[in-house]
This record gives C-alpha cells, sequence and structure tokens, in this order.
C-alpha cells in the first residue's frame, strides 16, 4: 500500500532481523491442529540445526496436543511459503533455507487432533 506522508516518513521496519540480537523470527502452524489458534513464533539462532529446533523448541511447544508424543518425525511433511519443503535435520535452519519471518507448516498424515472425521 502506497503510503502519502506531508514529511519523510520513516520506511526502516521495526522488527528486522537486526532487532534480535543474533536470533530470527521463525513461523509455526501445526496443520489440521485447531488446539493451536495461530502459528508460533520462535526467536531461534539461525545456525540451530533443524533437528534441534524440532527437539527443543517445536516439540515443547506442541507437547499439550495429545498428537505430539506419537508422531512419527520422519513421516512428517513440511511447508515453507506453501510449497512443499524437506528439511535435512541435520543441517542450520540457514542451511535449510530457513529466513527471518519464514513460516513453516508442518503436517502429520493421519493425526488431526480436535478435527476428528471432519478432517480431509
Amino acid at each position: 500500500m502506497a503510503i502519502n506522508a506531508r514529511k519523510p516518513y520513516p520506511s526502516q521496519p521495526v522488527d528486522g532481523i537486526d532487532r534480535y540480537h543474533g536470533n530470527q523470527l521463525v513461523y509455526l502452524s501445526w496443520d489440521r491442529h485447531l488446539m493451536f489458534a495461530a502459528p508460533f513464533i520462535t526467536c531461534v539462532p539461525p545456525g540451530l540445526r533443524f533437528g534441534e529446533f524440532v527437539d527443543t523448541v517445536l516439540a515443547p511447544l506442541i507437547a499439550a496436543d495429545p498428537d505430539a508424543a506419537v508422531i512419527d518425525w520422519t513421516k512428517a511433511q513440511w511447508l515453507k511459503a506453501n510449497q512443499p519443503f524437506a528439511p535435512d535435520f541435520a543441517k542450520s535452519l540457514a542451511d535449510n533455507g530457513i529466513g527471518h519471518k519464514d513460516q513453516l507448516r508442518l503436517q502429520t498424515p493421519g493425526l488431526n487432533t480436535l478435527c476428528g472425521s471432519m478432517a480431509g
């Protein structure tokens, strides 16, 4: 959206990566799990291995969901920017191409907490 300002308007975003002391924001949602109404926002270092991100950040965030304990991470499906994405668990977020303010979506076929038989 264009801005019509009467005087110079600062266009520097206030949530740039430089504001997070070496960390970056990564959004994450778990499809078909309505217990979580909105994506999680995490603040993590770009050098964090994806496997560590899952084990130390994501798993504790979703632990309250009954399906969390039975996720088979080898069968989990991921989307990045709404496109299929196959992360390498041994590589860092940065090496997986996950940048500041990117959103990841987790899909776990067969696990549909709170959606029941309505899930497609």
